[in-house]
């Protein structure tokens, strides 16, 4: 048996090389099937040998050449087809729905986050707030101590009646020369009468003494008479020339007290401001973050206490130069935080800054010195928040992902969207 199928074997290769086909005729391909499933190959007998190359050529079967893949597998190529279709459809309408918006993740919220600190000096007796606590304008965030305060308030006040007193007692002055002023003028015009008289009286006697009716004496007499009510005269005119001065000088008096009163009550009005701020208080809605006052602390004016960060704040986005194109004021906005990725706010773009970030840093770059590489700039972008959420906290420095439609039309897959919207109802 062995002998035989030693002698098969090399019958086979001399086929081989003789130019027919190596395969014999009875070989059967294994396709993996079970040795019980395999049809067995026809015995040949012992003995006979193929006469030559035609008897080693396999025998025709007479099937059909293998058909191509779409008619083999039609179910497959047409789920590929469609597949490649849907592909190439879902892309277009992506970069067409993207190409409506711009986005950025350099973006940040900001606010303007200020020190909270007093004025004047003292020790800390209340501190009624405590760490992140939101208040309201007009809210105390400490007290200082004011006794100080009150009693300089209290001097103040004393010495603004003090000067209003001063006011009071030159009006009285000037009421007491001004009547001075009447009786003054009451005796020019008594002594002018008396001058009108003497001088008859002396034109009378001198007349008589000229025609010899009269005496030397009786003329001389009422001379010196008239003599003596011209001096009367000028003595009540210089009297009343000097309460006439003596009135300005009192309306200078007044108006020194009336100065001395404003100085007062400048005095009184920052006592009372130094007083109030011993209390401070919150300027506007706000957090108070970064706690630091402490009851009995001593606080010196400008002692920082706590930072403040107020309600109204916005989103700062640093998109490149190249996205700014088709970018509006007014443009609507979708802001997602990173702290809070579930929640989605919507905002309107405000103002787009006239210049790149680095412009206006403390050192900006100074590209017409040494080799220059272009490198896209970032622009600074304003974005006003519709309707920040009030049940979490949004402060400064919190990472922001703004989405700025810049294209208002509809993209195709929102308009498919609205149609079959339409359709539906």
């Amino acid at each position: 048996m062995y002998d035989d199928t030693v002698l098969e074997r090399g019958e086979a290769r001399r086929a081989g090389i003789d130019g027919s086909s190596s395969i014999p005729a009875s070989y059967e391909p294994d396709f993996g099937l079970p040795e019980t499933t395999r049809a067995p190959a026809p015995e040949r007998p012992v003995g006979k040998e193929p006469a030559g190359p035609a008897a080693a050529r396999p025998e025709t079967t007479g099937k059909a050449p293998r058909s191509g893949l779409l008619r083999r597998r039609p179910v497959v190529s047409a789920i590929g087809a469609v597949l490649i279709a849907a592909t190439i459809g879902g892309g277009y309408l992506y970069m067409d729905y993207a190409d409506h918006f711009e986005s950025t993740d350099d973006a940040f919220i900001a606010a303007r986050q200020s020190a909270l600190a007093p004025k004047v000096a003292g020790y800390i007796v209340a501190v009624p707030v405590t760490d992140n606590q939101h208040v309201n304008a007009g809210d105390v965030i400490a007290r200082l101590d004011d006794r100080d305060y009150r009693v300089a308030l209290a001097q103040a006040e004393a010495q603004v009646a003090a000067a209003q007193a001063n006011i009071q007692n030159a009006d009285a002055q000037l009421d007491v020369q001004r009547a001075q002023i009447d009786a003054s003028q009451a005796q020019v015009d008594q002594a002018q009468a008396a001058l009108v008289f003497a001088q008859q009286q002396a034109t009378r006697f001198q007349h008589l003494e000229q025609t010899g009716y009269g005496t030397v004496q009786n003329s001389e007499q009422f001379t010196s008479q008239l003599h003596q009510q011209q001096a009367a005269l000028l003595s009540a005119k210089a009297t009343l020339n000097l309460a006439q001065r003596q009135i300005e000088a009192l309306n200078a008096q007044r108006k020194s007290a009336v100065a001395n009163l404003a100085q007062m009550q400048a005095q009184r009005d920052q006592a009372e401001l130094n007083l109030s701020y011993t209390t401070v208080r919150a300027a506007q809605p706000g957090r108070v973050v970064n706690l630091t006052a402490a009851v009995g602390q001593f606080a010196q004016a400008g002692t920082n206490l706590s930072m403040f960060v107020p309600d109204q704040s916005w989103v700062t986005a640093n998109f490149k130069e190249i996205q700014l194109d088709r970018m509006r004021p007014g443009e609507k906005v979708t802001l997602r935080i990173d702290a809070y990725p579930n929640r989605e706010i919507h905002g309107h773009v405000e103002s787009v800054q006239p210049g790149s970030g680095t412009a206006f840093s403390l050192l900006p770059a100074q590209n017409a010195t040494g080799n220059y590489v272009k490198i896209v700039q970032r622009v600074p972008v304003k974005i006003v928040m519709d309707n920040p959420s009030t049940d979490v906290a949004l402060g400064p420095g919190m990472s922001v992902v703004p989405t700025v439609r810049v294209d208002a039309a509809p993209s195709l897959i929102e308009r498919l969207g609205k149609l079959s919207l339409g359709r539906m109802l």
